[in-house]
């Protein structure tokens, strides 16, 4: 039996009020960006996160018609640009560059002022990727079992620069010390690009840097690419071979992706997702991210949480085996 049409009248009244919330929302979403995007990066320029930023800006910026500034806030080993994100309007204008050390900083600070699942929402993943172990032309040590072998002869002699305490990098050479029964001692700076300017000049012998920050210097010859960090070589350097395949069982692998104050609603959080994932699919930009020796990593807002997670618990059990505390 049909409904009388006062009923149906006010059962259209009903569903239209409870339709009405998610109007604003979604068209907010559909409009996004329609201003500048600001997205925050914890290191300095010319690292690999910043890199990273800077290339999928420059095509969501062509895509969407709207500028993606990148706006560099080292310091505290993306603590700082954490922060800031954690207190922007949750409306999809303020983004952070995630990286790896969002998953390291969770057991590595004790007392920060947020909880990164908690307080930031992971939008998209954009890209993994293994470091390198890169030291200097000067360096007698031209393959990694001979950088071993020196460096063991040489306890305590030998510096690593990395991109800032608790950084990819940091604990990779950590990772390194303990696998390899070396002891490299650390030297942190504000990002790739000037641990990299200290390793060119001679004030460190090794970085782990991302292949973004040194991969340049290493095809050119003004840094000595001795191997990669990844579970199998990069394809952008293939000769160069995995750490594994003198340290069994060493990998580590850097990872980029999105994330946004956690309150943005979720069809925005989603739009930047989907707009992420088609500049992933984009023949240019796949290109350029492969030169740089990455893969393609266009993990949705769930898949993107579910690793970070993952990683968080992997470096919680090297950042206390090893003991390690910020400075």
């Amino acid at each position: 039996m049909g409904l009388p049409r006062r009923g149906l009248l006010h059962l259209a009244a009903v569903t239209g009020a409870a339709t009405l919330p998610l109007l604003p929302r979604r068209l907010a979403a559909q409009a996004w960006p329609s201003r500048p995007v600001r997205w925050v990066v914890g290191f300095a320029p010319a690292g690999g996160n910043d890199i990273v930023a800077r290339l999928m800006g420059q095509w969501l910026s062509e895509r969407t018609g709207q500028p993606f500034i990148v706006d560099n806030k080292p310091g505290a080993a993306t603590n700082i640009a954490t922060e800031i994100v954690v207190n922007a309007n949750p409306d999809g204008y303020t983004i952070l560059l995630v990286g790896v050390a969002a998953a390291i900083n969770a057991t590595f600070y004790d007392n920060l002022s947020f909880s990164f699942l908690r307080d930031i929402a992971p939008a998209a993943g954009i890209m993994a990727i293994p470091l390198f172990v890169a030291t200097s032309p000067s360096l007698p040590a031209r393959t990694l079992p001979e950088f071993i072998a020196y460096a063991r002869a040489r306890p305590g002699k030998i510096n690593m620069g990395s991109a800032g305490i608790g950084s990819s990098g940091h604990l990779a050479g950590e990772l390194f010390n303990m696998m390899a029964g070396v002891n490299l001692v650390h030297v942190p700076y504000r990002g790739n690009g000037p641990a990299l300017a200290s390793l060119l000049s001679g004030e460190v012998q090794v970085v782990f840097p991302t292949p973004p920050s040194s991969i340049e210097f290493i095809r050119t010859g003004k840094l000595r690419g001795l191997a990669t960090t990844g579970a199998a070589r990069s394809p952008a350097l293939p000769d160069m071979p995995a750490v594994g395949e003198f340290v069994p069982g060493y990998e580590t692998t850097a990872w980029y992706g999105v994330g946004v104050p956690k309150a943005t609603p979720p069809d925005i959080v989603d739009r930047i997702y989907r707009e992420v994932a088609a500049g992933l699919a984009d023949a240019n930009l796949k290109a350029r991210f492969a030169d740089l020796g990455g893969a393609p990593m266009p993990l949705s807002s769930a898949d993107f949480t579910k690793l970070i997670a993952e990683e968080t618990d992997k470096w919680a059990k090297v950042i206390r085996r090893s003991n390690l505390k910020p400075v």
